[in-house]
């Protein structure tokens, strides 16, 4: 079987707080305007991936990792996870600001609901001016003084704020408080969960004058209340791959593309591009695909020379 690169169906979730940039500024498939999420790559149940393009179209994620877990996986990533794709992509357009949540750690989704924690990324792709992203506390914080400020309904006193511009990038590991805030499109790289606590929605009700589930109790014990710096800063040289995280559970590079470029992989792990603006062509045994800004695509790891050409600027994702 001949492996190539693979894009797949965007899983599209309305949100209370959704918009239209995924499709004014995405070109996703979008039917409504409070769309919040496209989801490019995802194994969580119920929302598998649907391969789009090849040989293999029609054919879920999970059903081709179960007949070729190492070709597609890797060596290292099957040894560690099994037949489970350990990630999960997205972009998300916020018209409005999110809730504020967060996210339980390993031990604790394991132990609730059986599922991976939530460590996850975000790069800013678009920003309106002035939008800003919650990210922690602006001082160390205790139960005590966070419960408050929740009942006085002041909790946005305690956190803090940070206005963001394309090419912000933040790492939240679990336990962190946070929320993005309206007027931003974001490219957000997590582990495979749809694990979230929400502790605070603005009181905002929904279609039918509901307001959405909160999570208080069950975040008490998952909150790192600890003052955190979760910005990251990275170089952007051309032509290359410019590491911007590196966790046990996912490295992200940048690669401002202005020419082309060889890249030479080891089986290890899958690799996942997503262009975050621009477009370009990967070019591997002898056939060229093309991609523009908006557009995700996962490299099994059987393939391991390839080559990157045009103008963009890409995310390169994998486990190391």
């Amino acid at each position: 079987m001949e492996f190539y690169p693979l894009q797949f169906e965007p899983i599209l979730k309305e949100r209370i707080w959704g918009g239209t940039k995924l499709k004014t500024y995405l070109n996703k498939p979008i039917t409504s305007d409070i769309t919040g999420e496209s989801w490019e790559i995802s194994t969580v149940q119920n929302d598998v991936s649907v391969i789009a393009n090849g040989d293999f179209k029609g054919k879920s994620l999970n059903d081709l990792i179960n007949q070729f877990p190492e070709a597609v996986l890797g060596t290292k990533v099957y040894e560690q996870f099994g037949k489970q794709f350990p990630l999960l992509f997205k972009y998300l357009d916020a018209r409005e600001d999110l809730s504020i949540q967060l996210h339980p750690n390993d031990e604790l989704a394991k132990k609730r609901h059986n599922s991976f924690g939530k460590t996850e990324m975000w790069y800013v792709m678009q920003a309106d001016p002035n939008s800003r992203l919650i990210v922690g506390f602006k001082e160390k914080s205790s139960p005590e003084e966070y419960i408050q400020n929740l009942k006085n309904k002041t909790l946005l006193n305690i956190l803090d704020t940070k206005k963001v511009q394309p090419g912000d990038v933040f790492m939240l590991d679990t336990g962190t408080i946070h929320a993005i805030g309206a007027g931003i499109v974001i490219a957000e790289i997590q582990q495979t969960s749809d694990i979230t606590y929400r502790v605070y929605d603005f009181d905002r009700v929904d279609a039918n004058g509901n307001t959405r589930e909160l999570h208080i109790d069950l975040a008490l014990e998952a909150l790192n209340y600890d003052k955190i710096e979760a910005q990251r800063f990275y170089s952007k040289a051309e032509n290359t791959s410019n590491e911007i995280v590196n966790c046990k559970y996912f490295t992200t590079n940048i690669i401002p593309l202005d020419g082309n470029i060889g890249i030479n992989k080891n089986r290890e792990s899958f690799t996942v591009y997503m262009c975050v603006d621009g477009s370009f062509q990967l070019t591997v045994n002898g056939k060229g695909y093309t991609y523009i800004k908006g557009d995700t695509v996962l490299i099994p790891a059987t393939l391991t020379d390839f080559q990157l050409s045009g103008k963009a600027s890409v995310l390169e994702i994998y486990i190391s």
